[in-house]
């Protein structure tokens, strides 16, 4: 009995030690794999400091650059003409994409997933469209201008009046929200399938169209005026170099 009492005793002793031992391996190889988690995450941190300066120094250029823009023609009375009335008004564009939508994109960088809800998903897309669409329509309407001002120097007064001015200017801002907000809030941008999944994953903030948005959308935003700026520097070029002919005849 004495006998097997001692076998039992140093059996439970080993046993413990094998525990011990196993535990002691584990913690050993816990704190081994530390070090690596921790230069990675290190890693990261310096990566999004410098991401994140990058961004915010982009940001600050596009406000301020921007500003001095306007401040400029607003300071001083010769440069308030018809041209520089579209430049002010590109130039408030641009800050407004700087503020509202730069910052945003700055944020899904840093943190990696969107913070701001399902609603704030569908402002960001939409102001993101509508910007973009206001600063082409802009490189427009001053490609069109310089084309009265140049190829018909003498008309240019009686076209490009203020109440022109006013006119372009206030479709310019205005129909962006046909290809914006409108098709955006209404759900007819995307698929069915991924308003489900933008639903079901609201930290995520995802632009995907389907091919009719994207080719109305294309059209109207980019490529319809692409098509009139090509063609009015074009006429431009025709008119000065027709005007250098006539210098050296």
């Amino acid at each position: 009995m004495e006998v097997n009492a001692t076998m039992e005793e140093e059996l439970t002793n080993a046993t413990d030690l094998l525990n011990l031992s196993n535990v002691l391996i584990d913690t050993g190889q816990s704190n081994g794999s530390t070090d690596v988690p921790y230069e990675h995450v290190l890693e990261n941190v310096l990566l999004l400091t410098v991401k994140g300066m990058v961004m915010g120094f982009i940001i600050l250029c596009a406000l301020f650059g921007n500003l001095l823009v306007i401040v400029s023609v607003m300071r001083h009375r010769k440069l308030r003409v018809i041209t520089n009335y579209f430049v002010v008004s590109l130039a408030l564009a641009d800050m407004l994409v700087a503020i509202f939508a730069m910052t945003f994109n700055a944020s899904v960088e840093l943190s990696g997933k969107w913070l701001f809800g399902y609603f704030m998903c569908d402002v960001w897309n939409s102001l993101d469209v509508f910007f973009s669409t206001v600063s082409i329509l802009h490189l427009c309407c001053i490609s069109v201008d310089r084309y009265y001002a140049i190829v018909q120097p003498l008309d240019y007064p009686l076209i490009m009046t203020n109440l022109r001015l006013s006119t372009m200017l206030s479709v310019v801002w205005c129909s962006p929200t046909v290809m914006s907000f409108l098709p955006i809030f209404a759900g007819w941008y995307t698929t069915e399938k991924h308003l489900e999944y933008r639903r079901n994953y609201p930290d995520v903030c995802v632009f995907q169209v389907n091919k009719l948005y994207a080719v109305i959308s294309s059209s109207v935003s980019f490529w319809l005026p692409g098509i009139i700026m090509i063609a009015m520097y074009y006429k431009i070029y025709r008119e000065a170099d027709r005007q250098e002919r006539m210098l050296y005849r």
